[in-house]
């Protein structure tokens, strides 16, 4: 037999064929580290904003990739080292409906609201390598009840959805950012779940504003990046 056809024959199977549907683990979470592009002018400001402030509030309608952006960067800076954890955070707020009416223990009753995070991260890393790290504690989804008291050092943060806290909330969740941490600040402050002017995010934005190296980050229609309905719709709704 010639020396070519031994080596095949004697090659792993993906060696022999190019590819197998059983890639290894280290291939397959290799396939997660998608590189981060905007796709908007509005998306490439928040992105230039979240490198170069420690607080961004970036405001804007659905669709425009706000969470998505927020969660990427996130896992960017911990997968490069930069900080040692990441900390997800939202309002268990939704239409008006309370977690206590739903069955199961305190994480079956917060899994439908944190649904939203999960998905991002998922689509940065694989669902295996998400497990792991949560598992460690170096990724954290929370609600906004449970940030209460707590100084959050080296860490990256996450409020999602902040049109749905108040300005109480608000002021609270600012203030737990420490040392060598970035904190992104998501939301639409007009599509608010709260009682109208209860929602505390377009005032908090509007004083922060004027603050020195905190970033500010208001996206439009023009940014919305999903099927061009949603925008359509948007716009008279």
């Amino acid at each position: 037999m010639e020396e070519s056809k031994v080596r095949r024959l004697h090659a792993p199977h993906n060696e022999r064929s190019g590819w197998s549907p059983y890639p290894n683990n280290d291939d397959r979470d290799q396939g997660y580290l998608k590189t981060l592009k905007p796709k908007s002018d509005g998306q490439h400001e928040l992105m230039a904003a979240i490198d170069a402030h420690n607080l961004v509030m970036a405001l804007g309608p659905a669709g425009t990739g706000k969470t998505y952006l927020a969660v990427a960067k996130a896992v960017e800076a911990l997968e490069a080292g930069k900080v040692g954890r990441i900390v997800l955070s939202r309002p268990a707020v939704e239409a008006g409906e309370s977690i206590g009416f739903l069955p199961g223990d305190m994480e079956d009753k917060l899994a439908p609201y944190l649904r939203p995070l999960y998905d991002a991260l998922s689509d940065r890393l694989s669902m295996k390598r998400v497990k792991a790290l949560m598992a460690e504690g170096l990724i954290e989804i929370a609600p906004i009840g449970y940030m209460r008291g707590r100084t959050l050092n080296n860490a990256f943060i996450v409020v999602d959805e902040a049109q749905n806290c108040t300005y109480v909330q608000l002021k609270m969740l600012l203030t737990r950012l420490g040392w060598h941490s970035t904190m992104v600040v998501t939301g639409d402050p007009h599509q608010s779940d709260l009682l109208p002017g209860v929602s505390g995010l377009a005032d908090i934005s509007a004083r922060l504003e004027a603050v020195d190296n905190i970033a500010v980050v208001r996206l439009a229609e023009r940014d919305i990046v999903r099927h061009p309905l949603v925008a359509s719709m948007i716009g008279v709704l």
